[in-house]
């Protein structure tokens, strides 16, 4: 008999759906980070001064998050820590870099944050490189 119930659902679906999720939004995040890239490499200044460090910084830490991070979520490496920063990013994008903007303009940013989230709660799941060190880590440990 079929269950609605997610407690049983199959947990290599799970695994499968988190792969594909963290790989479709991590490359859809680097197509936003590597235009911004190309500007810190550029030394192009034209970008929002967040807390007054100075559009430079500002741009390489969005480049960290954006690009960096999406690489390493990507792999499921680091996931959680990655994550973080693109929490942040995103937090930073929606509500003060397009706070007075339309709704239209927050959306994509608040999207990638919901997204953002719910990886953030469920984890890289088994088929990432955080699963297996911590694999590796609970066999050295016998």
């Amino acid at each position: 008999m079929n269950s609605l119930n997610t407690a049983n659902s199959n947990s290599v679906v799970k695994d499968i759906i988190l792969l594909a999720v963290r790989v479709f939004i991590g490359f859809a995040m680097l197509s936003h980070g590597f235009p911004k890239l190309q500007m810190l490499i550029e030394g192009k200044t034209d970008f929002y001064n967040f807390l007054g460090m100075g559009p430079q910084v500002t741009l390489g830490l969005t480049v960290f998050a954006e690009f960096v991070c999406s690489i390493l979520l990507i792999l499921g490496l680091f996931s959680r820590i990655a994550l973080g920063f693109q929490i942040f990013t995103m937090l930073i994008a929606g509500f003060v870099v397009h706070s007075a903007d339309p709704f239209e303009k927050q959306e994509m940013s608040l999207v990638y944050l919901s997204i953002y989230l719910m990886l953030m709660v469920f984890g890289a799941g088994k088929f990432s490189v955080d699963h297996m060190i911590e694999k590796r880590k609970r066999a050295s440990d016998w």
